[in-house]
């Protein structure tokens, strides 16, 4: 344990390093202006699982190129357990300004590491509050409809499919990829009830976020079993249900980022989360000085943060009239007159 937390050590300050401590200021007006530098700390799964991480990344990416900040980040090892070691890394650093925590498993450390660290700000991305803790004053938790827009890949799946079976993968087995569970079953039972919906989940650890091969085994035995089309909730381990939705020739709905470049043709939608228009705007609250922490920022349908893909790769496998039905949907629950409810309790 010593030895792998020295080498994390190594590691962060080799990225450090890297970075470019001598770039940290712009000169202005004859003065010497620090730049912005956000710390950020991926979920399982890492950078490259083309999903939830790199979306974060992208939109660090997005405001170095808008704003001109730096950052660093940090890869998890194993399941992350080193999380809050990186975490308090990063709010020791005195150049690093924000923290941000990819995934609700940082919700817990992110919270204590906040209070501890009271000048620096801290966002956490899908933050699941503790109910017996309030939010530190300089934490910002940030969360999407996800149940909602699951709910659209359920009414999507409902008018797509032939053999009346889909499925749902998910992930870890937790209160926030239920909510993609139940809100998918929702939707595709309001187009029509007697479909059938087979559920499985790849574990019950955040490693079940990067596992692509027992993603893919859950999902070949789902389509053997009927399902024409998978909805998957999974990270890394999505890219496995990609794979395989490839093989069977069936369809795959994906989650977070537009994912049809894994399997064109097969890929029906995917459920996007705009974690990188989410970042960026975060940072510019930061830089403009309208940042809020002590509460949740939901980041919804309305805004399109949270939506679905619809473009010219997909609009053959789609059709107009069942996207316009989908886009009526979705108007509805903006709208109020279809009750998705995030907030309620999933077991």
């Amino acid at each position: 344990m010593k030895y792998l937390l020295a080498v994390f050590l190594l590691f962060f300050s080799a990225l450090i390093g890297c970075s470019g401590k001598d770039g940290d200021k712009t000169r202005e007006s004859g003065s010497m202006k620090r730049v912005l530098q956000a710390g950020l700390v991926f979920d399982v799964g890492g950078r490259g699982d083309k999903s939830f991480n790199d979306s974060a990344y992208n939109g660090l990416e997005l405001a170095k190129k808008k704003h001109g900040i730096n950052f660093i980040y940090v890869e998890p090892q194993g399941e992350g357990a080193d999380r809050e070691s990186a975490l308090r890394q990063m709010a020791s650093d005195p150049d690093v300004n924000i923290i941000i925590g990819v995934g609700l498993l940082f919700s817990d450390d992110i919270t204590k590491i906040a209070s501890e660290f009271p000048a620096k700000k801290f966002v956490c991305i899908d933050y699941i509050p503790d109910t017996k803790v309030s939010i530190p004053a300089n934490l910002q938790g940030i969360v999407f409809e996800e149940k909602r827009g699951s709910y659209l890949a359920g009414a999507l799946a409902g008018m797509v499919t032939k053999t009346k079976t889909v499925g749902f993968i998910g992930g870890m087995e937790s209160s926030v990829i239920k909510k993609f569970e139940t809100g998918f079953i929702s939707g595709v039972h309001s187009i029509n009830p007697d479909i059938r919906v087979i559920s499985g989940y790849i574990g019950m650890t955040g490693s079940a976020f990067a596992n692509p091969a027992k993603g893919r085994e859950l999902a070949l035995g789902q389509y053997g079993r009927g399902a024409d089309i998978i909805y998957e909730a999974a990270g890394a381990s999505g890219l496995g249900v990609i794979e395989a939705a490839r093989e069977s020739k069936a369809l795959v709905i994906c989650t977070d980022r537009n994912q049809e470049s894994e399997a064109p043709g097969f890929v029906l939608s995917s459920m996007t989360k705009a974690v990188d228009r989410a970042v960026l705007k975060t940072v510019e609250n930061v830089l403009d000085g309208s940042f809020k922490g002590g509460g949740v920022s939901v980041f919804g349908l309305a805004d399109r943060y949270t939506d679905y893909v619809y473009n010219e790769k997909n609009a053959s496998l789609i059709g107009a009239k069942k996207h316009d039905q989908l886009e009526n949907i979705r108007n509805k629950i903006v709208e109020g007159k279809i009750i998705v409810d995030e907030t309620a309790v999933v077991p």
